[in-house]
């Protein structure tokens, strides 16, 4: 069983966010955090995942961005993140980490969770329903 998992996309302000409180949701007793590869250290949530967020009852309002650091990886027993070249950016920074990271998408056979930056809100609730699956899986696995 783990007792933390730390979910990392690229800016920590869209995918990772949702993602984390997806899995929060589904795993209260577990400490779940997020973090980006290029994290926006500071920034809230992009307005679009809370708007889509918010439609399923998840707030995101008090979500603050951080860079993903060595520190963290070495922290968190699960990492899950949204594209193979993330966990290969993540091996190359703590090479024994490789063991303990993921594809968020694993267990549905989803290679890559598009990143919804920039695009629409129907991309975004798109991703969102992904997350969702995603989490459901992991939850099922990890509970």
């Amino acid at each position: 069983m783990f007792n933390t998992i730390l979910v990392v996309c690229t800016g920590n302000i869209c995918r990772s966010p949702i993602g984390e409180e997806l899995l929060r949701q589904r795993m209260p007793n577990i400490r779940i955090d997020s973090a980006g590869l290029q994290g926006l250290s500071g920034y809230p949530a992009d307005r679009r995942a809370q708007e889509v967020a918010a439609q399923y009852g998840i707030s995101l309002e008090r979500h603050i961005a951080r860079r993903l650091t060595a520190k963290m990886i070495q922290e968190y027993e699960l990492i899950l993140t949204m594209m193979p070249n993330q966990l290969n950016q993540i091996s190359a920074i703590v090479p024994e980490a490789r063991g303990k990271t993921f594809l968020f998408g694993k267990w549905l056979g989803i290679q890559e969770i598009p990143d919804p930056y920039c695009q629409s809100h129907a991309v975004f609730d798109y991703v969102f329903s992904i997350l969702r699956r995603a989490s459901q899986e992991w939850a099922k696995r990890l509970n």
